[in-house]
């Protein structure tokens, strides 16, 4: 079989794609469908698949197509893997997605003071294998754990950083924050200025001088007794971006020290932001087909959500 395609019947609508695709009519086996999978070679109407999207549920007259042959799908590497220091979501000729942990800076500080860097990682992966420098395509904080992108070459970057800058590409975090927002879902829309002083964005007025606008979509996924677990969807991508307009909006961040008002302490112990960049789509700058990862949910954030949960319940 190197090209098929099959149409999701109603009888079958509601299973999980991995495991209608490991039915012997189709792939013969759960391994043989996560390696189609992790290998970009699922799409489900126009939309590549992943391994991660193997859990979406199938619907009646999705149209469901394997292409094993598929050009450059030898390059990519099976599954989640740990190589180098780094935890490798996926990676091909073009472009690797990487999770990063809390803790470890995106790129290094401009001090030159040589603290450890997750670019410095992926360059030196690269190295070993005689290829050039990491290019990254978009950063996330120090403290803020979970899914970036870096690029094998400029074309490749291009086009990502193109798709970060369009707002095309989907990101999507997950966040716990003190309190529990009303209404539960919504959008925060704000104007924000960088203060080089502080290092940190600070509100500014509409059209005023450094101003720019940020724009989150939230939704409230589970509400605990002082606590609130939400899913966050960027439609703009500026520094610090949740952790400001969170804080803005009454509800810092749990284990957050730089956006909250001045003198109060946090309200739950936490030893980070907690702050997770959980989802991520984009458009392959080769294949030119979605792609879509996902990070799992660290050990310490699972801990405080187990303890907030607790917590309520008593």
């Amino acid at each position: 079989m190197s090209n098929s395609e099959w149409t999701i019947t109603g009888a079958e609508a509601g299973t999980r794609l991995d495991k209608w695709l490991a039915d012997l009519a189709r792939l013969g086996s759960r391994s043989r469908a996560a390696a189609a999978l992790s290998r970009g070679q699922v799409f489900v109407g126009d939309e590549e698949q992943s391994l991660a999207g193997g859990g979406r549920l199938v619907r009646a007259g999705d149209r469901v197509r394997v292409w094993i042959d598929r050009p450059g799908t030898a390059a990519r590497r099976a599954g989640r893997r740990r190589i180098h220091g780094l935890d490798i979501v996926f990676e091909d000729d073009r472009l690797l997605v990487v999770d990063k942990p809390a803790g470890l800076l995106t790129v290094p500080l401009d001090d030159g003071a040589g603290a450890p860097s997750l670019a410095a990682a992926v360059s030196a992966h690269w190295r070993s294998h005689g290829r050039r420098e990491a290019l990254v395509v978009h950063r996330i904080d120090r403290d803020t754990s979970g899914l970036v992108v870096f690029a094998r070459d400029r074309a490749a970057w291009g086009a990502l950083k193109q798709q970060f800058l369009e707002r095309s590409a989907e990101r999507v975090y997950l966040a716990v924050v003190e309190g529990v927002p009303q209404p539960p879902a919504g959008t925060w829309r704000d104007a924000l200025r960088w203060d080089a002083r502080a290092l940190r964005q600070v509100p500014a007025a509409r059209g005023g001088r450094g101003a720019i606008e940020a724009v989150t979509h939230f939704a409230t996924a589970e509400a605990f007794a002082r606590a609130s677990q939400l899913e966050l969807r960027l439609e703009t991508g500026r520094q610090h971006q949740i952790r400001a307009q969170a804080w803005r909006h009454g509800h810092p961040l749990v284990g957050e020290r730089d956006y909250r008002d001045p003198g109060a302490a946090p309200a739950i112990e936490f030893g980070r932001q907690a702050l997770h960049a959980r989802q991520l789509a984009f458009v392959h700058p080769a294949s030119r087909r979605v792609v879509r990862f996902e990070a799992p949910i660290p050990a310490d954030l699972r801990r405080l959500l187990k303890a907030l949960r607790a917590e309520t319940r008593r």
